[in-house]
């Protein structure tokens, strides 16, 4: 099995999607495939209102986070110019990826799936190996595997607050992990 979707081949944060964009250069995806500048722009106008909200509620995450932790948001002055100049592209370590995640002990990768349904179908089918400890009725977790999973990235379904959650849920991942990304 390989990784496949969007991004940085060398991620090391990896978030995961049932759904691929509705766009034929999309379809069939093999690999990890980085995106250029404008990019996510042209699929957010292509694919709708629902992929701007997946790449704005990723790069709203990814500026959440701790920065002791993280360097993401370092490398932009705003969470809008980090999606547009950084998020998936080469060298950004981040991925969306729209195959099951994959688990080797020696990497350091955070595992982030949105959406509870399409993790319990993971489960159910057994393309996904978690001993996930469910917080609620939409977080879960597996310190062990560093993976997360949260609600959809959608303005409603993870809200500021709960990106919030989800950023000291990640800190807490990585002080368990003594790496910084």
């Amino acid at each position: 099995m390989t990784n496949k979707g969007l991004g940085c081949s060398k991620f090391t944060f990896a978030v995961y999607l049932a759904n691929t964009p509705n766009m034929l250069e999309y379809q069939g995806i093999n690999s990890v495939s980085s995106l250029v500048t404008g990019e996510v722009n042209a699929i957010g106008q292509a694919c709708g209102n629902g992929w701007r909200k997946v790449f704005n509620v990723y790069a709203k995450l990814l500026y959440a986070l701790n920065p002791d932790h993280f360097s993401f948001a370092q490398r932009a002055p705003t969470w809008q110019m980090y999606r547009d100049e950084h998020l998936l592209q080469a060298g950004s370590k981040t991925a969306l990826l729209f195959s099951p995640p994959l688990f080797d002990a020696n990497e350091q990768i955070i595992h982030i799936i949105c959406g509870r349904t399409y993790a319990k179908q993971l489960l159910a089918s057994g393309e996904l190996e978690a001993n996930l400890i469910w917080l609620d009725e939409e977080f879960a977790i597996d310190t062990a595997k560093r993976l997360i999973v949260c609600p959809y990235f959608d303005y409603r379904q993870l809200s500021n607050i709960k990106i919030e959650r989800l950023s000291a849920m990640l800190s807490q991942l990585v002080n368990n992990m003594k790496t910084k990304y």
